[in-house]
């Protein structure tokens, strides 16, 4: 940055300038951007020393299976339940798919979206318990008046669902650091939603806190909208209740897929995350190794409400910041941004909890969403369930190519998802189009880039390489 050889203080003063010609932001934002700009740019930020880092206990990530089971009584589940808010963070446009407007809103089976399923588990879990576990929605300035719109559909719904918004902050143009917006770049392009790290502080200025405390809340449990395995674990929020744990993030076994995820150390005494942004270039191969980092953060969270509160008024959440460099309409901005786990080292009695791959189901791309449409998996009172053919306990690796990136073009191309329980790994190259009863078995390679293929209705392919042409070759 070019400004960056002027001092800081300078720098500072001159964006307090240019802040108060701009009234679509609170005065807590622009304090909150101001903060996050100032620990950037004195870059006080604290190096991970390698040698120090240790391998978390059974202490710092408690494993599953060693949790006590939930309370068989419904009265003591319905009083566990009724300490409990559900937040998902719903500040994701479906872009990435070809969708306008929250991601959220994408169907995803059935005719059903991401948030038809989050609130029927909600209703089922409340209806079943007597309890009022409410849903609560963190949108950005994206999505906020799309999801307000949406939220209609479930007026009738016994479900209380409450909603805010994260932060608003001006995007900084890289050349002199100043926010865009006071150069005239005033619509949407001109802002962002400075990550989910976002989502204590906002908590916490919107009022929506101190509301959910009032209610005798004691915990929320924070996911993202489109993981359909972050479900409500009565396992999980017992123990945190009995141990008065502040913090818990849900973390499960790295996979080969996931090598670049963040993982949970144990440094200088306390439970923290390693994120590949801070491993020194000499030491990457060794963090991308399943074999020492065996496991990585889910994103899914559970936080004590009150602790929240007090770290929060007390400005201790210093996250690691995450500068994201974009270039928008031609000009070279930058974005800072926190990531809700790396909160975790400023909570007392912190762990992880190393959960099944079943609680991490999260759909990003459209290869995701053939998997949850297939055979591999059901659908029960909103709960996406696993088929228990699937005797692997990974699923098949998807790799679909540019032609299916679109959810419109995806759903186009398959006049109905395979069978996909047996398949190990399925790769699409080109033109291809899928027929209806089709099945998958093994490793399969379609690969059209010579001529459109058209797989036929009923066809079995196991462990086959698929060329334009009448045959098929075995792999």
């Amino acid at each position: 940055m070019a400004a960056a050889t002027e001092a800081p203080a300078k720098i500072i003063d001159k964006i307090w300038m240019e802040l108060g010609t701009l009234d679509q932001i609170s005065e807590s934002e622009k304090k909150g951007f101001v903060s996050l700009v100032q620990r950037y740019l004195s870059d006080k930020g604290e190096q991970i020393k390698w040698e120090k880092i240790q391998p978390p206990t059974n202490k710092d990530v408690v494993p599953y299976e060693d949790l006590e089971p939930a309370p068989s009584d419904p009265a003591a589940t319905k009083a566990l339940l009724d300490k409990l808010v559900v937040l998902k963070l719903n500040g994701g446009l479906g872009t990435t798919m070809g969708c306008t407007g929250p991601k959220s809103v994408i169907e995803v089976r059935d005719g059903q979206t991401f948030l038809d399923l989050i609130v029927q588990q909600l209703e089922v879990l409340n209806r079943k318990y007597g309890s009022n576990v409410p849903l609560v929605l963190l949108n950005s300035f994206n999505t906020d008046e799309d999801t307000e719109q949406i939220l209609k559909k479930y007026k009738d719904s016994s479900l209380d669902i409450i909603t805010f918004k994260q932060s608003q902050y001006p995007r900084i143009v890289s050349e002199d650091v100043m926010p865009w917006p006071s150069k005239g770049k005033t619509d949407k392009d001109g802002w962002y939603p400075p990550g989910h790290g976002d989502v204590f502080p906002a908590l916490v200025n919107s009022k929506v806190l101190d509301k959910l405390v009032a209610q005798g809340k004691e915990y929320v449990f924070i996911a993202n909208a489109d993981n359909l395995g972050a479900t409500v674990d009565l396992k999980i929020l017992n123990h945190l209740v009995k141990h008065k744990n502040q913090y818990c993030m849900e973390v499960t076994p790295k996979t080969l897929a996931d090598v670049k995820g963040g993982t949970l150390i144990s440094y200088e005494g306390r439970v923290q995350l390693l994120e590949i942004a801070q491993v020194p270039e000499e030491h990457v191969g060794e963090f991308k190794s399943i074999d020492k980092f065996k496991i990585f953060n889910t994103n899914n969270l559970w936080v004590n409400l009150k602790a929240i509160n007090r770290l929060v008024l007390e400005g201790a959440l210093q996250m690691e910041i995450i500068p994201n460099p974009k270039e928008v309409s031609g000009v070279k901005v930058l974005q800072l941004e926190t990531a809700a786990g790396a909160a975790i080292r400023f909570f007392d009695n912190a762990i992880g909890i190393n959960v099944p791959r079943s609680r991490f189901l999260p759909v990003k791309a459209t290869s995701d969403l053939l998997l949850v449409q297939s055979d591999l998996y059901t659908v029960k009172e909103g709960s996406v369930m696993r088929n228990p053919a699937r005797k692997s306990p990974h699923n098949p690796i998807i790799d679909l190519g540019p032609e299916f990136k679109k959810v419109g073009s995806f759903m186009e191309r398959f006049k109905a998802i395979p069978s996909i329980v047996y398949l190990e790994s399925l790769k699409v190259v080109g033109d291809v189009w899928f027929g209806r009863d089709i099945t998958l078995k093994g490793k399969v390679v379609i690969d059209a880039k010579a001529d459109k293929i058209v797989i036929p209705d009923s066809t079995v392919l196991e462990n086959k390489l698929v060329t334009p042409g009448p045959s098929y070759a075995d792999i």
